[in-house]
């Protein structure tokens, strides 16, 4: 994980800034259980600052998780644990642990108003919201031509079970392992990242397949094509390509 990471982006370990062992034990003591083991990792080596990792408007930091809690904004909950304050006022959906779904030694990471309402959930896990985002935001998005679509298996299946081996078969890796809802497979001259999210539809996740050219993507797109499970719909490539298609 943390060597993954590194290699996406060299100066992060100079950059991230970890919890105190008194903060992270405060933490837990709000959540009222053992955190997660990837959680305890986060705030160790990102407790104070993300880095370059960081996000626009959300805040991961240990301090303003104690700070919300120590303002009542947010109150102990046996289930959700506040793990990150939403800052943008047109959209303030915070991020929470749902600690009903833990799953390989992390939970799944869900958003909700300060002031209640229904939760959207995010990913299966926070390491899974890390490095997939990590690989699209500083890898995925900086090579040159991308296409990005939708994968759906017919009979409502696990998509995964058909999409890994086909993809393992044209030469990708899957660097980082996740849960079923999302994927990163990366190759020597293109790469891919799928999701779906908790509770989507069954048989169903988005892709993103980006790489040098299109007439290399194409090639790939139609060797994913001939898989008779699933359908492979493109809805978008960026650049458009000239001719339009």
């Amino acid at each position: 994980m943390e060597e993954f990471l590194l290699a996406l982006v060299p100066d992060l370990q100079d950059a991230w800034k970890g919890a105190t062992e008194d903060e992270i034990v405060q933490i837990e003591a709000i959540a009222g259980r053992p955190l997660p083991r990837f959680y305890r990792w986060f705030l160790m080596r990102m407790g104070h600052d993300m880095g370059p990792l960081g996000y626009p408007t959300a805040d991961f930091s240990a301090p303003k998780v104690l700070e919300c809690y120590a303002r009542r904004q947010f109150v102990p909950n046996p289930r959700f644990l506040m793990i990150g304050h939403e800052s943008d006022e047109m959209m303030p959906l915070h991020f929470f642990y749902d600690f009903d779904h833990s799953v390989r030694e992390d939970a799944r990471v869900t958003k909700s108003h300060a002031l209640g309402g229904g939760f959207h959930h995010v990913f299966d896990t926070f390491r899974e919201k890390l490095t997939w985002g990590t690989f699209l935001a500083f890898y995925l998005t900086t090579l040159p031509q991308c296409c990005v679509g939708s994968f759906r298996r017919h009979d409502g299946g696990d998509l995964r079970t058909a999409l890994d081996p086909l993809m393992e078969s044209l030469g990708f890796i899957r660097p980082i392992a996740t849960g079923p809802n999302c994927a990163i497979y990366r190759g020597s001259r293109a790469s891919m990242v799928t999701y779906s999210g908790p509770e989507g539809l069954p048989g169903y996740q988005t892709f993103r397949l980006a790489g040098e050219d299109s007439a290399r993507l194409r090639r790939i797109l139609g060797s994913l094509g001939c898989e008779p499970a699933f359908h492979v719909k493109v809805r978008e490539w960026l650049p458009r390509l000239a001719s339009g298609v």
